[in-house]
């Protein structure tokens, strides 16, 4: 079983939500990044997205965007990720690892050469975000021979056709976008999250996750209560660029922003 579909059915027999924190990888430079993974999972993080750095990441808004750029300059690039995941899973075995991020440098790689590499160090799920299904019919196979997890966004004004077609090619969790708008925009309101969770659930088994617009431990078990999942980013990754010029002190800030979220949620 994937990482993620055990995680999750870990997480339903203990009646708890998934908290699944979200940050770049590379930012504010390589040699953090897997100190940073095991920080959030210290917090209480169950699945965690490693952001792959890109230079026009249109979906998100202007914290992530400079969060990318960080990255990238310092060089950060795909091969540099497979090696922090490979680094993670030698003291870490459990925890699921989503690759989240733009088709682009997985193109440069080459599909085959990309699912080999994610599944080699231990990758368990791949979010591109500008790959609807209908453009998955050549990577889409060569995932799920991998046994990783092809995972798709929902956004509030998706048609309920549109939405079952993306739910049947859907695996380990669904990503419901909870706003209108970019990542870090505006605030949500759980009551009309959750009237949009409904339709889902008569379309599909996935595993319901809800990203955008989570900022601090009231947000999240907001939306805890509606969803089976919690997906956090520009509030940490906003952390991370508040104390570039202090690296050493972010760990100890994700861990502590984690685990409000995390307390509040379990409440």
């Amino acid at each position: 079983m994937n990482r993620i579909d055990q995680r999750f059915s870990e997480l339903k027999q203990q009646g708890r939500k998934a908290l699944i924190p979200y940050i770049t990888a590379g930012d504010p430079a390589p040699q953090y990044t897997v100190g940073f993974m095991h920080a959030l999972v210290e917090a209480g993080a169950d699945v965690i997205e490693l952001g792959v750095p890109f230079s026009d990441p249109m979906a998100d808004g202007p914290v992530i965007q400079k969060a990318c750029e960080r990255a990238l300059k310092q060089g950060t690039r795909l091969v540099d990720l497979m090696q922090m995941v490979k680094e993670f899973r030698q003291t870490d075995t459990t925890t699921p690892v989503v690759l989240m991020g733009y088709l682009n440098p997985i193109e440069r790689i080459g599909y085959e050469n990309f699912a080999d590499q994610a599944a080699s160090v231990g990758v368990d799920g791949v979010l591109i975000v500008d790959m609807p299904p209908e453009e998955a019919e050549e990577i889409g196979p060569l995932l799920k021979s991998r046994d990783l997890a092809a995972i798709f966004l929902v956004a509030p004004t998706t048609s309920n056709q549109r939405a079952a077609t993306i739910c049947a090619h859907g695996e380990g969790y669904l990503y419901y976008v909870s706003l209108k708008g970019v990542t870090g925009a505006a605030t949500l309101n759980a009551d009309d999250v959750a009237e949009h969770l409904a339709p889902l659930r008569g379309m599909t088994d996935l595993p319901l996750c809800v990203g955008f617009g989570i900022r601090d431990g009231v947000t999240a078990a907001e939306v805890a209560k509606v969803a089976d999942g919690v997906i956090v980013g520009s509030a940490l990754v906003n952390r991370i660029a508040e104390s570039v010029d202090a690296p050493e002190t972010i760990a100890g800030q994700l861990k502590s922003v984690l685990a409000e979220m995390r307390t509040a949620m379990d409440a």
